[in-house]
């Protein structure tokens, strides 16, 4: 019985140490908006895989721009769909690798709870002195704010308040310390299990603006990389996409 369970540990020991050696990291380009959501799955998925992906967040435009002059990234995670497209088209991802991780949802977020109502009066008011969106010609969410802002027909009056961020981290931060009494922002980076975590909202409704279309691709360099495709299997099971929604996304 003994010399049975020493092989068994033995066994189990054995398949421990080819699991670990077949582990392997990724270097993760990973839109700002989708911070909070893949830090959680990143974990998840060194835990069920032994994968470790090493993340980096920031603007997709300028992600873009880096993995054109060979940054070290393996997986892109854009903010949209046309950059991964373009890159595709331009033979710099592994074929047939693309797809949609997540739809975005963009709100207009202020830190002070009941500032901003379930119609976005406030902003119709124009009763604010600073609103903050992503620089448009970086962040799809950006974008998708100016198209709801001349779809209201409030860009002229709201173009002398707006501050522009960076990337939509960036945007948050204005919003968050008060630097914008408004900010157009990811859900994402202001819902966590399905509620609104602070300050107050107004969910912009998704016909306002294209769809936020956010597409994942492994990358050339990624090829042949064990953790990338893990990752991009894994981004598409149940408990990615549970984690996903729960931060404001659709699937």
């Amino acid at each position: 019985m003994k010399a049975e369970m020493k092989a068994v540990v033995l066994g189990l020991a054995a398949l421990a140490a080819a699991t670990l050696a077949r582990a392997e990291e990724v270097n993760v380009a990973v839109a700002a908006n989708f911070t909070a959501p893949m830090n959680v799955i990143a974990a998840e998925f060194a835990k069920d895989t032994g994968h470790e992906a090493k993340l980096a967040f920031g603007s997709s435009g300028k992600f873009y721009a880096q993995i054109k002059n060979g940054a070290p990234f393996q997986v892109f995670l854009s903010a949209d769909d046309a950059k991964p497209a373009k890159l595709e088209q331009e033979g710099m991802t592994v074929v047939g690798s693309r797809f949609t991780y997540a739809v975005g949802t963009l709100v207009l977020w202020s830190a002070k709870p009941g500032f901003v109502d379930d119609k976005a009066a406030v902003l119709k008011r124009g009763d604010y002195n600073k609103l903050a969106i992503a620089n448009p010609k970086l962040a799809p969410y950006g974008a998708a704010a100016v198209e709801v802002l001349e779809g209201m027909g409030l860009m002229a009056a709201a173009e002398p308040k707006l501050v522009q961020g960076e990337n939509i981290a960036q945007t948050f931060q204005f919003a968050l310390t008060g630097n914008a009494e408004l900010g157009f922002v990811a859900l994402s980076q202001v819902m966590k299990d399905g509620k609104i975590t602070s300050g107050s909202a107004w969910i912009v409704p998704g016909n306002l603006h294209q769809p936020i279309r956010q597409d994942a691709v492994i990358l050339s360099s990624g090829e042949g990389n064990a953790a990338a495709v893990a990752l991009m299997k894994y981004l598409q099971g149940d408990k990615a996409k549970a984690i996903i929604r729960s931060y404001g996304y659709d699937i």
